[in-house]
Order: C-alpha cells, then structure tokens, then sequence
C-alpha cells in the first residue's frame, strides 16, 4: 500500500519548496519518493518531477482557449484533469510502490468549497493510497491577530471539505523573528489555545473594532470545533524537517508499518541516532525566534569544525 502527501497552501506558502526539500530529505534517509506536479501553472518545478499535470493541460492553453483567467483557468484545468483520471492513474502506477508528494494549486477555493480536487484525492484514495494532507501558511500571519484568525478559518474550512488525515503546518519559521514580537508566546498559535485571549488585541484596530460581536462569534466557531492545530516547518533545518516527517508518518499510518521496498533503514538508525528527538512548541520559539542568531553561530561553529576535521582526516589517509 504506498503512502502520499497532498500538499496544498494559499500561493507563495512554500508548497513547491517543501516539495522539494521533502524529496531531498527522503532520499536522504533512503525512503524512495516521487513528485507529482499537480498545478497546471506551474510551468518552473524547482524538483525532480515523476509526473507533471502540464502534460495533460496547461493554464495558458486554458486562458487561451477558453477565454478565461487565471483563478477561472484553474479551476478549468482540474475539472478537465478530474474527467481524465485514466491519465493520472497510468502515470501513478509507474511510479509503484513509490512515496509521492502532490504538489498542489494555490487557489484557496479548489481546497475550500470547490470539488474537483477533492474528487481526484478521492479516486487516489480508491487507488490504494494512504493519504495526508499538509496545509502550509505563512507563519508571520501570527504577529497579526485578525490575519491568524483568517487562516484558522481557512484550515478549518479546508479540513471540513477535504475530510482526509490532515496536518496544518505554519511554514518558514525560521522567519517568523522579522516581523516583530509575539503578542503570546509561540504554542498558543500552535496548539490554538483560549482564542477569547486574541479579543482585546482584535479590538485594538480601530478597523475591527466595530466588529466585535462578530469576532467573538468566529473566536467560539473555532474553539467549538477545537480541531485546528498546527505543526511549524523550516524547509532548510534537519532537526524540523525530521519532527515534520514523523508528524506526517504518524497522521498516515505509515509509523505504524512501512510501505514495501521503501528503504527505511537509514530512518530507523537516524531515530535510534537521536533524531526523533521531540521539538517541542518552546524549543522551537528558542530556536527561531528568542534566541535564533545565537543558535545560528553555534551551528556555524559546529559546521567549520566537522569540515576541519574531516579535512585533517582525508590528508591523513593521502599520507598513509
């Protein structure tokens, strides 16, 4: 049975760039993975891609042919992608038992209220896949109250309508630090806490203001559902991009009993090597926001040093 996340993200979250340092981290610990390209805008794949919707369809072609534009152009594109899953499914039985990454659209409504995609991840789900979608925003939507606010409802929205194992992740964290202090501290917007706290911020833009009644009715939707948390990414650090992996593996089953021929041994020493290491939501703020310059030194330091030794070590064996 193979294993796929279904990536998806308002434009710019960092989508194609997690794709990317995701396959380069799993061929890293040995587990073999494939990329499936399933934005037809995506014309520039900055990864190695196993199967691009752009041969099938292309946003141009659509604007082109059809009239129409962009975010109209997209939606096209998937519904005429959902009519040809004979295309999808012939390329994703050649990639095996491969772990795949599906590289999806930015368009918030294809993963809010529009049912094509959801229709695809369905027919994929039929195909045998274990599936989990990981939902990426932008981290610095924390520093503004009513922002965060909207992406909650976003996460949530796209959790009702998608209705598969999913992980809200708050990507590039480890740029959270240049858009000012917090106003609570780092796990009240990971574990989504007593939003009533978030009011009297929301209250403090004279815009908002006068919304209040509204904002307390969205702070008690959320609260009420109590199903939206979020996991923190930075594509670039191994120690996140390894708690990522586990929280992935964990939501899918694939913690539980790896796929065929997927190549796990190197993960199984890295976790008995202290990789699986917890982060914890307080690690993480020390890390990349409290403390972040400090640990980038000590992290430099500690590079210059292993590449000294290992330097000294290959001119020991030249003169052996």
């Amino acid at each position: 049975m193979p294993f796929a996340q279904l990536v998806i993200g308002p434009p710019g979250s960092g989508k194609s760039t997690y794709c990317n340092g995701m396959h380069q981290f799993m061929s890293a610990i040995g587990r073999k993975c494939s990329i499936v390209n399933l934005d037809p805008a995506n014309e520039k794949t900055t990864y190695p891609c196993a199967l691009d919707v752009r041969e099938l369809i292309t946003l141009e072609e659509v604007m082109d042919e059809e009239g129409l534009g962009p975010n109209g152009g997209i939606m096209y594109a998937l519904e005429e992608l959902e009519g040809n899953m004979e295309w999808l499914e012939g390329g994703l039985s050649r990639l095996g038992q491969d772990y795949v990454l599906f590289d999806c659209p930015g368009q918030v409504e294809l993963f809010t209220h529009h049912a094509s995609l959801r229709n695809i991840f369905l027919k994929i789900q039929k195909l045998g896949y274990r599936l989990v979608v990981i939902h990426l925003v932008d981290s610095h939507y924390c520093a503004d109250p009513s922002k965060y606010i909207s992406v909650l409802l976003l996460c949530l929205r796209s959790m009702l309508q998608l209705d598969l194992p999913h992980i809200n992740v708050l990507s590039k964290i480890d740029l959270l630090n240049q858009y000012g202090p917090l106003a609570f501290n780092l796990d009240f917007y990971t574990e989504v806490q007593d939003l009533t706290h978030m009011l009297p911020l929301l209250e403090e833009d004279p815009r908002l203001k006068k919304y209040a009644k509204l904002n307390e009715a969205i702070v008690d939707l959320v609260d009420s559902f109590g199903l939206v948390s979020f996991e923190t990414l930075a594509v670039e650090d191994k120690l996140s991009m390894t708690h990522m992996l586990q929280a992935v593996d964990r939501a899918g089953g694939y913690a539980f009993g790896e796929a065929e021929g997927a190549g796990d041994s190197v993960w199984a020493l890295a976790m008995r090597g202290g990789w699986g290491v917890g982060m914890s939501a307080q690690d993480i703020q020390e890390r990349w926001i409290d403390n972040r310059e400090e640990y980038d030194e000590f992290e430099r330091k500690q590079m210059e040093e292993q590449a000294a030794k290992a330097k000294a070590e290959a001119e020991a064996d030249e003169f052996m």
